[in-house]
């Protein structure tokens, strides 16, 4: 199973939905609240390069986007394969 990674804050409803579908998919994300941590959000911000909204997920490491990109990915077919890949770490 792939490691899902998701940066998101509390109040948030494109969190809400990336997780949704996330789970829908069977995949529990690792999730990190950066709500007021801006050591967190800092580091959200250089894995996504500068990317600074929330929600930000990672796929095995590799940065897919936010929710926008997640749903347009499972829309095309590739989010399927991406989660069914194992993570290596």
């Amino acid at each position: 199973m792939a490691k899902v990674e998701m940066y998101a804050t509390r109040v948030c409803p494109y969190c809400s939905m990336a997780e949704a579908l996330l789970r829908f998919k069977g995949v529990a994300p690792d999730k990190t609240l950066v709500d007021g941590d801006t050591e967190e959000r800092a580091r959200m911000r250089e894995r996504a390069g500068g990317r600074h909204t929330v929600p930000q997920i990672f796929i095995n490491g590799r940065h897919i986007g936010g929710f926008d990109e997640l749903k347009a990915l499972d829309s095309a077919g590739g989010l399927d394969p991406l989660l069914e890949q194992a993570s290596e770490g």
